[in-house]
């Protein structure tokens, strides 16, 4: 699949802000199955500077500061991505017994792996605790392939856990929206990163684009496609495998990658400070298009 990604976030103030500084992650990855052809990002007002750095865990972050009196603020990345299948290689294949899996990241090859052992523990907005390994462990039967049993999970936590945009906010903890059963793909994410290394699994928050198609015989709506969350688990000989509890279906070609952390604080869209400005009131908008389709 090639597409052309067009994501704008914008922020109205109530009163004039003299300085701002921001810290974007938009940009998608370049993947063993994902091609950046371009990125390109325009700020409106005219930023005194700009930066771009990768950070810890290899995304692409970009910083902007703007230095003159303003009322509002919009940002506006467009980028060209290539995708080719990864299914083939991933929830296909039965991997090693999830035991298998644990074992190697508690005694074996992946025991002094930073790269992995950094997302098996309690981070900022996932807790280890057993009342969530308890709730996965249904779907962990003794002996079963970790990518079956990762899948039946996936299943069960989409059916048992409403999407549900006013049942939680940025600041919802796990906790939270597990009792409620509720959420958005960020709550799901963080529910099941918490399920996961509470079973003794290493698992990432990762974030980036869904492509949605519209109703038969409507047209697309311009910016209703999707900012969007999911988990990647670490599946041994298999590498790493992502999972997406929030609509239950492979990750595929309909994905876009931009950024992977431990939770959503490590790898946030947009962070800035604002010096004055009132309570801002943000808008966002996001565009999946196909290349050859009307944008």
């Amino acid at each position: 699949m090639h597409y052309h990604l067009r994501h704008t976030t914008k922020y109205s103030y109530g009163e004039s802000a003299p300085v701002c500084q921001n810290l974007i992650r938009l940009r998608p990855r370049d993947l063993p199955w994902q091609r950046v052809l371009s990125h390109r990002l325009v700020i409106a007002p005219e930023p005194a500077g700009t930066a771009a750095c990768t950070d810890y865990f290899g995304n692409q972050v970009e910083y902007f500061a703007i230095e003159e009196p303003h009322r509002g603020l919009a940002v506006t990345a467009t980028s060209e991505v290539v995708l080719t299948s990864r299914s083939a290689n991933s929830e296909h294949a039965p991997g090693p017994a999830w035991e298998e899996v644990v074992a190697e990241l508690t005694t074996g090859a992946a025991a002094n792996d930073p790269e992995v052992q950094q997302f098996r523990y309690p981070s900022p907005y996932v807790p280890v605790e057993e009342r969530y390994g308890k709730y996965a462990r249904p779907a962990f039967a003794p002996g079963r392939g970790i990518v079956a049993a990762l899948r039946e999970f996936t299943t069960r936590m989409h059916a048992e856990f409403q999407f549900d945009q006013r049942a939680t906010h940025v600041g919802t903890t796990v906790g939270e929206a597990f009792d409620r059963r509720a959420g958005v793909c960020q709550d799901f994410a963080h529910v099941q990163i918490s399920c996961l290394r509470s079973l003794g699994l290493a698992a990432r928050y990762v974030s980036g684009y869904l492509r949605t198609s519209p109703p038969a015989g409507k047209p697309r709506l311009v910016g209703a496609d999707a900012s969007h969350a999911w988990v990647g688990a670490y599946c041994g000989s298999l590498g790493w495998i992502d999972f997406d509890p929030t609509n239950d279906v492979p990750v595929d070609l309909d994905h876009v990658t931009v950024a992977h952390g431990r939770d959503y604080g490590d790898i946030s869209p947009f962070q800035g400070v604002i010096l004055g400005g009132g309570a801002p009131v943000m808008s966002v908008a996001v565009d999946v298009v196909p290349h050859g389709e009307d944008r």
